[in-house]
């Protein structure tokens, strides 16, 4: 496993390389949480797009990945379901995506599928819809799961998603307690 200390832009890049060859062995436990943006690279760049992260981190764009048990006598995470929510918040407003998704693969793929749209006003809902048209199994969005750093304090994920952009994410531990996913 990686340290907890950021990687570079060469290093991030370094790291995907041997997941691509070896695999990340990232788990769905290893998953589990409320992640904060950290820094976002453009596909084939290695320096990071620190405008466009400036922005997303302004607006507390975060991943929150939980299980939802689909045999409640069986709590193992292999026959679980992730739940994915996916949202940008602007003071108390926040818009969120949440839906489900599962791990593929042996790097592997989160993949995710959203479900429902809501527009809230801190615990309120102002507004839901739910997403009745979902795109087929191969046209689904992913992560691909580079690395994780093995720490605690300070974790972070490296992925690469469906349009080539490299992300990086931190724990936010103080969320991953209040989370609500």
């Amino acid at each position: 496993m990686p340290n907890s200390e950021i990687p570079s832009g060469e290093q991030a890049l370094a790291l995907e390389q041997i997941s691509r060859r070896q695999g990340s062995g990232i788990t769905a436990e290893q998953l589990l949480g409320r992640w904060r943006l950290q820094l976002l690279w453009s596909k084939g760049r290695a320096q990071p797009n620190p405008a466009t992260a400036a922005l997303l981190r302004g607006l507390q764009a975060s991943l929150s990945i939980a299980t939802r048990d689909v045999n409640p006598d069986d709590p193992s995470l292999e026959t679980s379901e992730l739940t994915v929510l996916n949202s940008v918040q602007l003071g108390a407003l926040q818009l969120r995506f949440s839906g489900s998704g599962n791990l593929q693969g042996r790097r592997p793929l989160l993949e995710f599928w959203f479900d429902q749209l809501e527009l809230r006003l801190g615990r309120q809902s102002l507004w839901s819809q739910a997403i009745s048209r979902q795109p087929q199994p191969r046209r689904r969005p992913f992560f691909a799961l580079i690395a994780r750093s093995g720490a605690t304090e300070n974790s972070w994920l490296l992925a690469r998603g469906r349009g080539g952009g490299l992300a990086l994410w931190v724990l936010d531990p103080e969320l991953e307690k209040a989370s609500d996913a």
